[in-house]
């Protein structure tokens, strides 16, 4: 069984984690008959770090990643996943190519509790200096 961290994330009641692992047993169905199907890997990844189930969720992340290496939310994700496995500079990496391929949910990176060990490193300052820069100015 993978190693589970902390999350901020809220408890799940005993009604939550059964329907939540039946979810993930139907998809891991589907991902072993299609690989490439990105809707499902999305979900399963989601629902892997919903599980607390982090290094897994992570290597969905980094196969989705390979899969859509355009898509900025995929990157923000892939960083999310990092972070939670207390990969930093992979989660820096993965959050500036985020940015780089036109993420901007600032407000979700800042509360966003998969970020949390992120945010604590002092990286996370160089970035939010970025996303300062890149955010249009008010009148």
């Amino acid at each position: 069984m993978p190693k589970q961290i902390n999350s901020p994330r809220k408890k799940l009641t005993r009604q939550e984690l059964r329907d939540l692992d039946l979810e993930i047993f139907f998809l891991e169905g589907l991902i072993r008959r299609d690989p490439a199907y990105i809707e499902a890997l999305q979900m399963l990844g989601d629902d892997y770090t919903r599980r607390g189930r982090y290094t897994e969720g992570l290597e969905i992340d980094e196969r989705l990643s390979r899969l859509r290496p355009d898509d900025a939310v995929v990157h923000y994700n892939l960083a999310c996943s990092y972070s939670l496995t207390r990969q930093i500079e992979l989660a820096v990496e993965a959050l500036e190519t985020a940015i780089n391929l036109g993420y901007r949910d600032f407000k979700a990176m800042d509360t966003d509790p998969d970020l949390k060990n992120l945010r604590q490193n002092t990286a996370y300052k160089r970035i939010r200096a970025k996303m300062r820069g890149l955010q249009p100015k008010s009148p």
